[in-house]
């Protein structure tokens, strides 16, 4: 491995966190709060480390696709590490096992928080968490792209970064890879500004709009108040905050394509078409439950209520607007099933992703035309109008199992290292696997993580990025040919 040219990329993205610690920094004058000494040492500290490793190996070689997996997942550690100084010069989380967790879930988008009161943390180390989600949202990684010179091997991070579906989509819209960067970030911040000008148009403060888009757009999950956005009590932002996760669930190649003016690709996409239908099916089924059960008072509260919930666990978000473990058990069951789902590749959200079901789903209809219907025919399985290679049927069929595997095995760890009971530690790894955050148990939208061990908070952490990268580039560390020269 070129270790010079991993140290270059690992000093910039040092570089880049100090800086981006400007926002809260402001913030933290703006309320003069007694937690600007812990952000500016902080900033200070992590611009020292950054600065001379990237100056020492600023004349660095060209990145091997080795390389970029090796940024992948030490890059990621690395930055959670540091990012929670703050936290820990302050005291509001002086524990290093906990502060590492909480930016570990920020940055991967899991919402997953040891936090027992979050109301009591200044405002600037609050919009220090949001933000870690506004930048791990498009992958912090992406952003370091931008500011490496051309031919840097970005490509090869971007690919080590990126999750198997867009391999599947074949997600690539722009030539060079800097530029495509570039409008995937404007993308970004443009929805994240649109959804801060709503909001604050209904009411709220522009501190709880920031970190409420931050959360949003990013598909995370983290916010201001103990009650999450059920704090509020207000239809006008659960439909706002609706809108924004649903659109952080879609994939970024399609905004491209409609600014371009080609809404067609909305139609021709299957897997928009399939995340829309899941979206329809899973709200219309809780809400039923929710109206027939006689949980609310009303239809319209009934699917504001569930919709809210199906849309923010579908999209990996984690926002509540309610403590759905007193929901019937029926909706329970359905949100349950919608944990296993995941939005659109290409999207800020993680879990399974609705592009592997739709192959799995149109592989298992393909074989069973080709061995009872039709022995002599060839069935194939076709995405967006066009024919699915064989390979990336193998990668989807591959990539579910082996989610199930991690599931399962991670249920039996938790429920080992904590004695906690099987849905608590089925939940807590599904919640951070697929990088949701609240989960059931005692895991639940009510509770917290803060009363899970060490050695639990570690394992959690590393199934948050597990979850984040997509498996594969946070394995591959552990197969004993990736250290072989």
């Amino acid at each position: 491995m070129n270790f010079a040219s991993i140290a270059n990329v690992l000093g910039k993205l040092l570089i880049i966190t100090g800086s981006t610690m400007a926002f809260p920094l402001i913030c933290s004058l703006y309320y003069k709060e007694n937690d600007l000494y812990s952000i500016l040492v902080s900033a200070i500290i992590i611009m020292l480390l950054g600065l001379p490793i990237w100056w020492v190996f600023r004349k660095s070689h060209e990145l091997t696709i080795k390389d970029g997996f090796f940024i992948a997942v030490f890059g990621w550690v690395l930055i959670s590490a540091v990012s929670g100084l703050p936290f820990m010069i302050h005291g509001s989380i002086p524990s290093f096992t906990d502060a590492f967790f909480e930016m570990m879930s920020g940055y991967t988008t899991s919402g997953a928080t040891i936090l027992t009161d979050i109301e009591v943390v200044p405002h600037a180390l609050l919009f220090w968490r949001s933000q870690t989600h506004l930048l791990g949202g498009m992958g912090f990684l992406t952003l370091t792209v931008i500011f490496l010179p051309h031919g840097m091997g970005g490509l090869r991070i971007f690919r080590a970064e990126s999750r198997p579906g867009q391999v599947i989509t074949k997600e690539r819209f722009i030539p060079r890879n800097r530029d495509t960067m570039v409008w995937l970030w404007g993308i970004y911040i443009a929805l994240n500004l649109l959804e801060t000008l709503l909001l604050c148009l209904g009411g709220m403060s522009l501190f709880d709009s920031l970190c409420h888009s931050f959360g949003t757009v990013s598909t995370s999950g983290y916010s201001p108040w103990n009650a999450s956005i059920g704090h509020y009590n207000n239809a006008y932002f659960d439909w706002v905050i609706i809108l924004f996760m649903f659109l952080g669930g879609m994939t970024f190649m399609l905004f491209y394509f409609m600014l371009q003016g080609n809404w067609r690709v909305l139609k021709v996409n299957t897997e928009f078409r399939w995340y829309v239908g899941f979206m329809l099916f899973f709200c219309g089924m809780v809400s039923w439950v929710l109206w027939k059960e006689n949980t609310y008072g009303s239809l319209m509260d009934s699917i504001r209520y569930a919709t809210f919930q199906v849309t923010s666990i579908l999209t990996t978000t984690g926002f509540t607007t309610a403590d759905y473990e007193k929901w019937p058990q029926a909706a329970q069951m359905f949100l349950y099933a919608v944990c296993f789902i995941g939005a659109c590749a290409g999207s800020t959200t993680s879990g399974i992703k609705v592009v592997h079901y739709v192959i799995i789903w149109k592989y298992g209809i393909a074989s069973i035309k080709r061995i009872f219907f039709k022995p002599m025919a060839i069935v194939s399985v076709r995405m967006n109008q066009r024919p699915v290679d064989p390979q990336i049927i193998d990668l989807a069929v591959c990539y579910f199992i082996v989610n199930i595997f991690l599931v399962l095995g991670g249920g039996c760890v938790m429920v080992l290292v904590d004695d906690m009971d099987y849905v608590t530690g089925m939940s807590s790894v599904i919640a951070t696997l697929m990088n949701i955050g609240p989960g059931f148990g005692t895991v639940g939208p009510s509770e917290n993580y803060a009363h899970i061990s060490d050695v639990g908070k570690w394992f959690l952490s590393w199934n948050m990025l597990v979850g984040r990268l997509e498996m594969f580039s946070a394995l591959v560390i552990f197969y004993p040919s990736f250290w072989k020269k």
